[in-house]
């Protein structure tokens, strides 16, 4: 079953952000572009990886109102455990939300449910909670911070101008499709 234009529960959660426990609820993704970046676990491999590639284009992603949430199902301890003794993970700026109850991947079904761990799992969600594009990938690929970010700027396109699609690899300022009569039985 899709998951898209799924409303994202109430949630309430411990993370770990520019070096202070804090807690993050639903409230504080409303009225703002957010991605939820699901991954296995702390001290592991790709995750790292993974984690810095987006640390590095935070700002990019602040610049068009979007907040990044990183997730696992370790706890905030762990999560500044990891913090203190990896370079890598230092650089990190974003929230990166505990999630050791797994309700978090459970709402956003990215849970292995004998391992304990999340898959995963990069969703975007708009402003009013609702998840407009996700993708769940093996844990053995890591995925690309570009591609998120242009696939936040298309979703935030769409939403503004919802008469018009983005074609493949769209990127803005390129031309968009608009859909006509013709085109329906394409899409």
């Amino acid at each position: 079953m899709s998951l898209i234009n799924k409303e994202i529960s109430d949630f309430k959660v411990q993370a770990y952000v520019n070096g202070e426990f804090k807690t993050i609820t639903k409230d504080d993704v409303l009225g703002k572009w957010s991605v939820f970046f699901f991954y296995p676990a702390d001290f592991t491999f790709v995750c790292p990886t993974e984690l810095e590639d987006l640390a590095n284009k935070y700002n990019e992603f602040k610049e068009i109102g979007c907040e990044i949430y990183s997730v696992s199902c370790d706890t905030h301890f762990v999560h500044k455990a990891w913090h203190d003794v990896s370079k890598t993970i230092q650089k990190i700026q974003y929230p990166m939300l505990a999630d050791p109850t797994a309700a978090l991947a459970r709402d956003f079904d990215v849970l292995i449910e004998e391992d304990g761990l999340a898959e995963r799992g990069s969703f975007i969600v708009n402003p009013e909670g609702k998840i407009v594009a996700y993708e769940v990938i093996a844990g053995n690929v890591g995925r690309n911070a570009d591609e998120l970010f242009r696939r936040v700027q298309a979703s935030q396109f769409v939403a503004a101008h919802g008469d018009q699609v983005c074609p493949a690899k769209w990127q803005p300022g390129a031309e968009t499709l608009k859909p006509s009569l013709d085109l329906v039985g394409l899409l």
